[in-house]
């Protein structure tokens, strides 16, 4: 398994767009996006996502890390 990169939550949100995700709406500085067919993501707007939440946030959309680089 390759080593999860370090990224903003923006970044985040736009490589998950390209996914199928849509953004539902923002509350705080938690963006909420909703997939057709797929579990509701939270992605917290941060400058620099956690490893590990990254981890799950990547994990919750059923990718995996490679696919995920593939859409940044």
């Amino acid at each position: 398994m390759s080593k999860l990169p370090v990224i903003s939550g923006s970044k985040t949100v736009k490589a998950l767009i390209k996914f199928g995700y849509y953004v539902r709406d923002q509350e705080g500085s938690h963006i909420h996006l909703r997939h057709p067919f797929r579990k509701p993501l939270t992605i917290p707007n941060h400058k620099e996502i956690a490893r590990g939440t990254l981890g799950k946030i990547i994990k919750e959309a059923d990718l995996t890390v490679e696919e995920f680089r593939r859409l940044l």
